[in-house]
């Protein structure tokens, strides 16, 4: 359904995103995954034909977008990571304009419009202005304009960036909805969890580039030879100290947790607990985990999701 081979984009003399290649099949749902300033909107510009490429080839369903960029942009559904609606209209009427600037109109583009109001949950407030909607309504509408003219492919670009968690598990729901009923999607996020919970094969983007891409088995394949710990500790961690520890790659705080990652060893966790019994730091709980995204791009990169 989409392919990109070697995209490259330079701005002045910083290189955007570096020889960036992958493939979303058919009915699948594909996740670009890593921080912000990562270059995955710039990826998903060149994509969607925003911004041109300085390298590089983009097909999509079997065309190339330079020489068919009419066609292209046919087959796909923008969901842009800034609102793409207009404020002083109704949701009704959002939806119907973008869906005329595909060309639909009378009774197939009426059908259209009440089925997507339906789909995000934005019937009774159909009549009402977009002004007057929560952000998570917002961001719901941004997709409904989105699908408005059944693409067969649907780009999401950091949809639920700002919203509640109520309208996120909405948003959620959406999106796997739409892939049962056969959607191919592109979604791109800094949220591990979602990429996670979504996406059949994920590729981590760092700093321009695509650093690993496949399934979460084969994400995780790549950091077997390390344990992921998860510690929760009272008293006053001796972090240097514990990081001095032969064998400890990375320790990571979340939330009130220490996740520790340890290259495997014999010895080394033994070492890891006689330097908190030394330092009477008590363990209320513990837990040797399986690698979660987080975990594979902290092991991959030496840095956090989240910095």
């Amino acid at each position: 359904m989409l392919e990109t081979q070697k995209l490259v984009k330079r701005y002045d003399r910083k290189l955007a995103v570096s020889s960036i290649s992958f493939t979303v099949r058919p009915g699948e749902i594909f996740g670009l995954l890593g921080p912000n300033g990562a270059g995955k909107s710039t990826t998903i510009n060149i994509i969607t034909g925003l911004i041109r490429k300085d390298e590089g080839k983009v097909i999509i369903d079997g065309l190339d977008l330079d020489s068919n960029l009419t066609q292209c942009k046919y087959r796909m559904g923008i969901v842009p990571q800034d609102l793409a609606v207009y404020n002083d209209l109704t949701a009704e009427q959002n939806i119907r304009f973008f869906g005329s600037l595909y060309g639909m109109k009378g009774a197939e583009l009426t059908q259209s419009v009440q089925e997507t109001l339906q789909f995000v949950g934005l019937t009774e407030r159909r009549r009402d202005k977009v002004k007057t909607f929560s952000g998570g309504m917002k961001r719901r509408l941004n997709i409904a304009c989105g699908l408005v003219h059944r693409p067969k492919l649907l780009i999401l670009d950091e949809t639920t960036v700002g919203i509640d968690p109520q309208s996120r598990n909405h948003i959620m729901e959406a999106i796997m909805k739409l892939n049962a009923q056969g959607m191919t999607i592109l979604y791109t996020t800094h949220y591990m969890e979602e990429a996670q919970q979504l996406c059949n094969r994920i590729a981590i983007m760092d700093m321009g580039q695509i650093i690993a891409q496949g399934t979460l088995p084969e994400l995780r394949a790549l950091v077997e030879e390390h344990w992921y710990i998860t510690m929760t500790l009272k008293g006053e961690v001796p972090v240097e100290e514990l990081r001095s520890v032969e064998g400890v790659a990375q320790i990571d705080v979340r939330e009130h947790s220490w996740r520790f990652t340890l290259k495997q060893r014999k010895n080394q966790l033994r070492d890891l607990l006689d330097v908190l019994t030394h330092h009477h730091i008590e363990i209320t709980d513990m837990a040797i985990n399986e690698p979660d995204l987080e975990d594979i791009f902290l092991t991959l990169t030496g840095r956090s999701l989240r910095d």
